[in-house]
Order: structure tokens, then C-alpha cells, then sequence
């Protein structure tokens, strides 16, 4: 496994909750205070934290405090970064498919001929 691949596992590992899914949802609007991003969901600010941290390590999101009041911003990059490894394998597949074509087209011309 590459680096690079490798790299992304924190991020497919923060997007499998449907909770952190939804904080970066809300974060492709703008940046969101930790009470904002906080009041969907039905559990104590602790936890909803937790979640916070994940998407934090995971580097899809950066947060900073200004006075009593933590700001989350979303990091583009690191959802760009997953989105050009699904095209990578999108490409890959679609590449595959064309030559299962190619192959089935032979196997019946070869099949029409007899």
C-alpha cells in the first residue's frame, strides 16, 4: 500500500460516521462555532467533541479559540484528496468495463462467424 493511500485512511475512517459526515456538510457553508455545529445532534458536548477530534486528526477540519468560543473551517484539501483517489479507481473500473466490452464484442464475433 502507498502513501498515499495510506494517508487517506484517517479520512475514510472520520467520513464513516453519519455525525462527522454531517459537521463537514454543514462546514462546506463556512466556518461554525463548536455550540453551531453542536446543536443537531441529541448528545453531550463531550462526545460531540470526540467527533470534533476525529475529523481534527483526520485533517479535514482545523478549529481555533477566540476568547470563550472554538471556530471549526473545513480543509478542502483533504476531501480533494479523496475525491481524487474515487476517480482514480472510478477510472480504473471504467477501463476494466471497457475492455470486458472489448472482449465480449470479440468472443461474439468469433461466436457469429461459426
Amino acid at each position: 500500500m502507498d502513501n498515499y493511500t495510506h494517508s487517506l485512511d484517517p479520512v475514510f475512517h472520520a467520513l464513516a460516521d453519519p455525525t462527522r459526515r454531517a459537521v463537514v456538510q454543514r462546514l462546506v457553508r463556512g466556518p461554525a462555532a463548536i455550540g453551531e455545529l453542536a446543536a443537531p445532534f441529541d448528545m453531550a458536548l463531550p462526545s460531540f467533541l470526540k467527533h470534533i477530534s476525529v475529523l481534527e486528526t483526520a485533517g479535514l477540519l482545523t478549529s481555533a479559540k477566540a476568547g470563550r468560543v472554538r471556530t471549526c473551517q473545513l480543509n478542502p484539501d483533504r476531501l480533494a484528496a479523496a475525491e481524487r483517489w474515487f476517480d482514480e479507481q472510478r477510472a480504473i473500473w471504467e477501463s476494466r468495463y471497457a475492455n470486458l466490452d472489448n472482449l465480449l464484442m470479440t468472443l461474439q464475433g468469433a461466436t457469429d462467424e461459426t
